[in-house]
């Protein structure tokens, strides 16, 4: 991940290494319980559905935190906020490694929404402070690709963790990675006091022409979770459990590849690149019913899937960068509470559709969302041709 960094200033660079480690620990937290769904919630006495209210409780809290958090600590070290919401990540993954019952194990899930509200929000857009200005697209490349690397490396190995010395090793695992990350941020990163303060005026002015980043956002997230929350019960009747970890790698690494093809492309053709995510991703969910059936077969569909949705977070920030140019951490914040919303409400939704129907039903609504939000891309780039 540094390489790419090299003719930087080296304490810089350590510091975006360090940024992008830490929303890979936040990432890899946050979707974990995916991999380990079927365990915690055999554990806790839990159906499928109820299990997955611990990735929307995370969810739902920072898209709140978000801008909470942003305007009440506006003239706070950007530097000592990370270092404090890492801290705050490490007590969510050790009381979630001991948390004797269900409604502990939500509160700990409560304070990771909290630290992805905060850190996302300040460290997403810090390349351009970290890095000189000739470099500060590939920092955020960089720390952007944390996102596909927490579902490449994250997961599965929390997953096969899991399977090895029980779920909650996991999470004690990655309340270990978040000391050492605060660690890590301290040494590295600069002081950064606040350069252009967020106020609610600044918020409401960027949110006033995001509409568009808003509606191809709340689809896309919303059917990829309602979907995505649900994939190891999907997977159980189809593969050996063996096999789950694996699995999950293999759609990690496609998503990692088209996190730096979208990377490539979306800086030229953003509006084409986001359809054509949206496009693989509801191809592969809504074939999944079908052809999933067999090891083969979701083998394609996982990796199709990991293809749209690698470059999914990338097209969506860029969206809502384009429009508020001027205001970047403004723009930082809406995307961060945007998705976390809807990723809440779209592992919600799905919770309530495998309950009251099936998990390929679930498949299917992802499926109908990524495909709506195919033709809502499309219109926005024939009006913005127009104009």
């Amino acid at each position: 991940m540094t390489l790419e960094l090299t003719r930087a200033p080296v304490n810089h660079r350590l510091g975006v290494t360090a940024v992008t480690l830490g929303i890979f620990t936040i990432v890899t937290t946050e979707i974990l319980p995916v991999g380990l769904l079927t365990p915690i919630g055999t554990d806790f006495g839990l159906t499928a559905g109820r299990t997955g209210w611990l990735m929307t409780m995370p969810g739902l809290v920072a898209a709140v935190a978000a801008p909470v958090i942003t305007v009440t600590t506006a003239q706070l070290d950007r530097r000592l906020m990370l270092c404090a919401l890492m801290g705050l990540l490490a007590a969510a993954g050790f009381l979630a490694a001991a948390a004797p019952s269900y409604e502990l194990e939500l509160l700990a899930r409560l304070l990771v929404g909290l630290t992805i509200g905060g850190f996302w929000s300040i460290g997403a857009g810090l390349a351009e402070r970290l890095v000189t200005k000739q470099w500060t697209a590939r920092a955020t490349a960089v720390i952007f690709s944390a996102v596909p690397l927490g579902t490449l490396l994250g997961v599965p190995g929390g997953t096969f963790l899991g399977e090895l010395l029980g779920w909650r090793a996991s999470f004690a695992a990655l309340g270990a990675l978040s000391l050492v990350v605060m660690v890590a941020l301290y040494l590295t990163v600069p002081p950064l006091p606040p350069l252009q303060v967020t106020r609610l005026s600044v918020l409401r002015g960027a949110l006033r022409g995001s509409n568009q980043a808003l509606l191809a956002t709340c689809l896309i997230v919303t059917g990829h979770f309602a979907a995505y929350t649900y994939v190891t019960p999907f997977l159980r009747p189809v593969v050996h459990s063996d096999l789950i970890s694996l699995l999950l790698l293999v759609y990690g690494g496609a998503g990692l590849v088209g996190n730096l093809v979208a990377g490539t492309t979306a800086a030229r053709h953003l509006r084409l690149t986001f359809a054509t995510c949206a496009g693989l991703m509801a191809a592969a969910m809504l074939l999944l019913p079908l052809l999933g059936r067999s090891t083969p077969g979701v083998v394609a569909l996982l990796v199709v899937w990991g293809l749209g949705y690698g470059g999914v977070p990338v097209c969506t920030m860029s969206m809502f960068a384009a429009a508020a140019p001027q205001a970047r951490e403004a723009a930082t914040v809406l995307f961060t509470s945007s998705f976390q919303a809807v990723l809440s409400m779209g592992a919600l939704l799905g919770g309530l559709v495998v309950d009251a129907w099936s998990v390929p039903i679930a498949m299917t609504l992802g499926g109908v969302c990524a495909a709506l939000t195919v033709g809502v891309v499309t219109w926005s780039r024939t009006q913005a041709a127009d104009t």
